[in-house]
């Protein structure tokens, strides 16, 4: 027996599947919205989903793109507390979206009849969908991040009443920032965007990942 044997290396070598498994690293999206996760799914990620519980309503900035990515920041920080020291690359992802209208953001309606003002101050104009992206990526006691506001020009559709009653009826502008959706029933509403689809439905998928090349992260390397 040789009494001085190479040391045997554990890790599997780039070809075994298990060596796919243990270097991506694990993605975790900060949001509650099944459209974000929905997208990201789509193209090609597989997140977990951590709500982080901030209080939305006791955040403030002195404009909608500040408080979207200040949100966006909160969030991402509540979720890196609950997750503890990871055991393995960390990536987590948070945003946050308003519709800017007269100078003011706009997130989810109070009731119907908030929505059915949104709609009626809405229809036939334009304004500007902010979503604030924060990312995290824990690499063992290492944290860098990175931080960006992407912004998409909606251009909304005359409706009458009718329509506008009978789309808050249907309880969907309820349940989304601006009070609409691009990829919903809303959609029949927006006659034009200047800017990123994606961004409308919540998460900037070209600007994610951009940010996520900032970390270090390869976009392709987070698919299954």
């Amino acid at each position: 027996m040789d009494p001085h044997p190479e040391p045997v290396d554990p890790r599997p070598e780039p070809d075994d599947p298990r060596a796919q498994s243990v270097d991506r690293p694990r993605v975790i999206l900060a949001s509650a919205s099944p459209a974000r996760l929905r997208t990201l799914r789509d193209a090609g990620l597989q997140p977990e989903v951590i709500v982080s519980g901030v209080d939305e309503d006791a955040v403030r900035a002195a404009t909608v793109p500040e408080l979207v990515a200040r949100l966006a920041e909160l969030k991402t920080e509540a979720v890196s507390r609950l997750v503890g020291q990871p055991s393995r690359p960390t990536v987590i992802i948070g945003c946050d979206s308003l519709l800017e209208l007269d100078g003011a953001g706009h997130g989810k309606p109070s009731d119907e009849a908030d929505a059915v003002r949104r709609w009626r101050r809405m229809s036939g104009r334009s304004g500007v969908l902010h979503t604030g992206h924060h990312v995290i990526l824990r690499r063992g006691d290492r944290t860098t991040t990175s931080a960006a506001v992407a912004a998409t020009t909606v251009q909304f559709a005359e409706l009458d009443q009718a329509e506008i009653d009978a789309y808050v009826a249907t309880g969907e502008p309820l349940n989304v920032a601006g009070a609409f959706t691009i990829d919903g029933l809303g959609g029949a509403f927006v006659t034009r965007i200047e800017g990123d689809h994606h961004n409308v439905v919540g998460i900037s998928l070209p600007l994610l990942r951009r940010m996520l090349a900032e970390l270090g992260i390869s976009w392709t390397g987070l698919w299954p």
